[in-house]
């Protein structure tokens, strides 16, 4: 399997509520930027925070893919959503190459859940940084962090 985690996009500072706020040009040049090392990969689906800058993060990766890959809002992907609740629904999926677009801390911890096997150890995600993970197994210590990529 195949993992794609993509912190979304620079976001307005204040808005109406934290999911409300929107990506600014910056977080649009910084997605396009990362989502340019997603081309030509056989992406399942692309899964999203229902977060209006994960929304617009999203739309951006499609764009530039220009593949059409499906593409499902799930709840489970909010800032403080549980990295071990994340698990257990990708398991489910049974998919072999999906990318998750979605906020810190819940990515950071993701990932290093993923890769090390533990909340302890977060891996670091600025604005629109693409963490590229590959292995068997969607649990703790399961897959290999293969890559990181920061669009700065």
């Amino acid at each position: 399997m195949k993992l794609w985690v993509l912190r979304h996009g620079q976001a307005q500072s204040q808005a109406a509520s934290d999911a409300a706020r929107e990506l600014t040009d910056v977080g649009r040049q910084q997605v396009m930027t990362s989502a340019a090392h997603l081309q030509g990969r056989p992406l399942q689906r692309v899964l999203v925070s229902p977060y209006v800058r994960a929304q617009q993060t999203a739309a951006v990766v499609q764009e530039v893919l220009q593949a059409g890959i499906t593409q499902l809002t799930v709840d489970w992907l909010t800032p403080d959503s549980p990295p071990f609740e994340v698990l257990r629904h990708l398991e489910a999926l049974g998919l072999d190459e999906v990318l998750l677009v979605s906020h810190q801390p819940l990515v950071g911890s993701l990932v290093g859940l993923l890769a090390h096997g533990s909340l302890q150890h977060a891996q670091p995600m600025d604005t629109a940084s693409l963490a590229e993970l590959d292995g068997d197994f969607m649990l703790a210590g399961g897959l290999s962090l293969t890559a990181i990529r920061h669009s700065h």
